[in-house]
Formats: structure tokens, C-alpha cells, sequence
């Protein structure tokens, strides 16, 4: 991530501000820039967040998105994938999903990009679940990895065939080699 600002502003402050492309985020007074996904990242997020809706969606449990901005606990942070539950969704009058999630999502998931370190992600992550997050994952290509957060702050590396915590009520099981399987196209 790249660091924009060393001034301390306020959460308010950064919301008035012109969005960036790639998005910034503000975690504890300080103002990063995501990193530009590159091709596993890119691929990651999208399976993953169709794999998420493809159980979800349709028996109306949870909702993955990819890229939302979520201010909450004075953070705006956008997560590479967050999901929610489906009576959480922040909706307008009409029924209509909200532009503004201020809420935590109940599942946030990150994935580290070539040469980040996991200290900006791992904050993200930790923030949600200081905020009522169910879960956090954080995938790591390069190790073919994921670190889980659950609710109580405990961390617990998955890697080969264990099946991965996630919503209770998603019907899905996932491995780290599943998920990562997904970087290997047929010929």
C-alpha cells in the first residue's frame, strides 16, 4: 500500500475527499492506497465472490461484493471481498441495496498481492473483528495459504485439503487447495 498522508485527519475528512482509483482507505487516522490487483489476485476475488453468491444468492443467506467501502468503528476500509448476511444488507426505502455500508461486514476477506506484507491487511482484518466480524480470511498465493480470524481474535493457518470456517448457513465447503485451484487454467 502506498502511504498518502502522515497528517493525522478525520474520518469525515477523508470522506469528503475524491475517490482514487485504486481505492484508499482510512484505518486509525492514517490514509493508505490499496495496491493495483494484478491477475491472481483479480482471479481469486472473482471465483471466490461467484463461488460465495452462486449458495448464497439464491436461498437469500448472504451476499459476497467484491471492492466495498465499509465505514464503520471510524475506518473506511474497502475489503477486497466482503460478505454479508442477507437481512444485514443496508438497504434504501425502496429496497434498493444502499450505496453507504456502514456496518461491518460479517465475513471480510483479503488477499495479498505481490510484495505486500500482511500487516496492512491483517489491520483491516482485525479492525472488522473488533467490530462484530464473524470471520476474516487473508489468502496468500504465494504460500498457497489463508490465515482465518475468527470472532475471538484466535488466527489458524489452513492449507491442502482442511475444510475452511465460513457461514454457517452458506452450504459451501472450501479448501485452500480449492480456492488456489482456481489460478491454474485448462489448456
Amino acid at each position: 500500500m502506498v502511504h498518502i498522508s502522515a497528517q493525522p485527519l478525520t474520518l469525515d475528512t477523508f470522506l469528503q475527499r475524491s475517490e482514487t482509483q485504486p481505492a484508499s482507505e482510512f484505518i486509525h487516522n492514517q490514509i493508505t492506497q490499496k495496491p493495483m490487483p494484478q491477475g491472481e489476485h483479480s482471479t481469486l476475488q472473482s471465483e471466490l465472490v461467484n463461488a460465495i453468491n452462486a449458495v448464497g444468492k439464491p436461498r437469500r443467506m448472504a451476499y459476497a461484493f467484491p471492492e466495498l467501502r465499509c465505514v464503520f468503528g471510524g475506518a473506511a476500509i474497502v475489503p477486497d471481498i466482503v460478505v454479508f448476511r442477507w437481512p444485514r444488507i443496508p438497504r434504501t426505502a425502496s429496497g434498493r441495496i444502499a450505496n453507504r455500508f456502514e456496518i461491518c461486514p460479517d465475513w471480510a476477506i483479503e488477499i495479498l498481492s505481490p510484495e505486500q506484507t500482511q500487516t496492512k491487511p491483517l489491520e483491516k482484518l482485525l479492525h472488522c473483528i473488533d467490530h462484530g466480524t464473524e470471520w476474516g480470511w487473508l489468502l496468500d498465493p504465494e504460500a498457497d495459504s489463508i490465515l482465518v480470524i475468527s470472532a475471538d481474535s484466535r488466527i489458524k493457518l489452513y492449507q491442502d485439503l482442511d475444510p475452511l470456517p465460513l457461514l454457517p448457513e452458506l452450504e459451501l465447503v472450501l479448501s485452500a487447495n480449492d480456492i488456489f485451484s482456481w489460478l491454474s487454467l485448462p489448456e
